[in-house]
């Protein structure tokens, strides 16, 4: 266990910031630590596999390779899966299940797939001991993933259980919630750093159940996302409970207070509600401002210019704002139609009245700000009438966005920045 191949599983966009982050929870570096589309892949012990699953922000799970070849059918799955010794992981007491993710496998059935993996797992079992463990596909003890290119397959084993953004806090959230890891990689790569030589606040104008404000307040108060769950290495066999309590124990004795000031706002109170409930959970209930107003209205929460952080509304929120938009009646007429309704519209005529009433609001009143806003609308920066600083390429799930940064000073835009720069002049953020 002390040398393992760990792959990190991340948004796409983000894996330079996942590097980063591994860096400062694990210490590894060149060969130990290297990246590629959609995540990063490691060279590390047992040790940092736990440390990951507690610390990491931005991974989705953190997966030991347990196997790797080239393949051709199911019969090559099957030998592949006989060939790992799964009795050093898990008991045949132990339930467990596959999963499977393919990129142009040529196999007609993914699920067939699984099958035969599946079918080597349990067969290894019962000639080694006799017995043959239980599938669960809802509840396993142990998740097992198989992931298959055109012409190479790769088993894991999965340390994480639930998916890492699960941290434990979120119980009310609206429609479309930003996820946890993708909210830490917006904070990351703004370059907002709490714990800085000058730290300056961070305030979220639509900050929905608090996803943003609640991940930028753990990491000022430095409380591990992964302090308040559970995780699947627990039930694995490498397990010992001295050696992650040690761990935790370490972690807890790490968090502080906040050293700078987080608010957040939005147009819905019953959204506001959730993110106090979550904020509460969340442990950073002291840390951080929340309360209702419309961002076209609302004012700079403090004297001292800072980073504003958001994911941007369209569609319903803009129209619940009473700014623009059409009523309820005639958004629900329009999904009966089909159309794209809410945070999905992205290019709607009443966005591109809200954001450049919002653009007027900021230029006016928060000289100095710095603003970073996620949207899947590569026009943004002009309906708003900003020329963006930096754009940084990020997908949420499926959906491919932007992260614009736009310099304020009242009444125009402040140049000392760059100019914008194209999706890939930053390399190491390319996805």
């Amino acid at each position: 266990m002390n040398q393992l191949q760990i792959f990190l599983p991340c948004a796409a966009g983000v894996e330079g910031f996942l590097a980063d982050e591994v860096h400062r929870i694990t210490g590894l570096t060149g060969n130990d630590l290297l990246t590629g589309r959609g995540g990063a892949l490691l060279r590390a012990s047992w040790r940092d596999a736990l440390l990951l699953n507690l610390h990491s922000r931005q991974a989705q799970r953190v997966l030991v390779q347990l196997a790797h070849r080239p393949y051709r059918s199911e019969n090559d799955l099957y030998e592949l899966a006989s060939s790992v010794a799964w009795e050093i992981w898990f008991t045949p007491r132990q339930t467990f299940k596959v999963e499977v993710t393919a990129q142009h496998s040529p196999l007609t059935s993914l699920n067939f797939a699984g099958l035969r993996v599946k079918d080597a797992v349990a067969d290894r079992f019962r000639a080694k001991s006799g017995v043959r463990p239980d599938v669960n596909t809802q509840w396993p003890d142990v998740r097992i993933h198989l992931h298959l290119t055109t012409d190479e397959a790769t088993i894991y084993i999965d340390t994480s259980g639930e998916p890492l953004f699960k941290r434990g806090w979120r119980e009310d959230k609206g429609d479309a919630p930003l996820k946890e890891t993708l909210a830490a990689a917006m904070i990351a790569a703004s370059g907002w750093d709490p714990h800085g030589e000058a730290p300056v606040p961070l305030y979220d104008p639509c900050c929905g159940s608090g996803t943003v404000v609640i991940e930028a307040a753990q990491i000022a108060c430095r409380i591990a996302p992964g302090q308040r769950r559970r995780f699947a290495f627990e039930k694995l066999l490498p397990f010992q409970a001295h050696v992650w309590n040690a761990i935790k124990n370490e972690a807890a004795s790490a968090e502080q207070e906040s050293p700078v000031a987080i608010f957040g706002s939005d147009v819905s109170h019953r959204m506001v509600d959730f993110a106090e409930r979550n904020a509460e959970r969340a442990g950073v209930a002291a840390s951080l401002q929340l309360r209702g107003g419309d961002a076209l209205q609302r004012m700079p929460p403090c004297e001292q210019p800072g980073v504003m952080l958001l994911n941007p509304p369209y569609g319903e929120r803009i129209a619940a704002a009473g700014t623009a938009g059409q009523n309820a009646t005639e958004r629900a007429a329009l999904r009966a139609q089909g159309d794209a309704v809410g945070r999905e519209a992205a290019h709607t005529d009443d966005g591109g009245e809200f954001f450049s009433q919002l653009a007027a609001h900021w230029k006016k009143n928060y000289a100095g700000w710095q603003a970073w806003m996620l949207t899947p609308d590569l026009k943004l920066p002009g309906k708003m009438r900003l020329k963006e600083s930096r754009r940084v390429p990020m997908w949420n799930g499926p959906i491919e966005c932007r992260l614009f940064r736009f310099d304020m000073i009242k009444g125009a835009v402040r140049d000392r920045a760059p100019k914008a720069v194209p999706d890939a002049a930053d390399p190491r953020h390319a996805g």
